[in-house]
């Protein structure tokens, strides 16, 4: 596989080299190996990106770009934040108003 066709083919899969590489169990640096011909793809790669363009897209995991809430409450500034909006009326119904437009993580369906 040339370098130009492993670019096509993260074209045809909409993903980034990141993605394909997570996809192939490869480093990115090892992708972007092979998309500049410093590097250049075993069999077993080809074989393996070959079934991934059949699969189209969708084979490629994408990662959600979702923070993890976890990390969020360990922050101070998300807590001074909760305090503001607790203490200040005005604040929390803006805030609220804000959030409308916004999914509630707590009610997102399990993968």
């Amino acid at each position: 596989m040339t370098p130009d066709e492993l670019k096509t083919l993260r074209k045809e899969l909409q993903c980034t080299a990141k993605e394909l590489a997570a996809a192939l169990g490869v480093d990115q640096a090892t992708v972007l190996g092979w998309e500049k011909g410093e590097l250049f793809p075993t069999k077993q790669f080809v074989d393996k990106m070959s079934v991934l363009r059949a699969k189209g897209p969708s084979s490629i995991p994408k990662k959600s770009k979702s923070v993890d809430p976890m990390k969020v409450m360990s922050d101070p500034t998300f807590w001074a934040l909760i305090r503001k909006i607790a203490a200040h009326k005005k604040l929390r119904d803006d805030a609220m108003k804000l959030a409308e437009a916004y999914g509630d993580p707590a009610q997102a369906e399990s993968p």
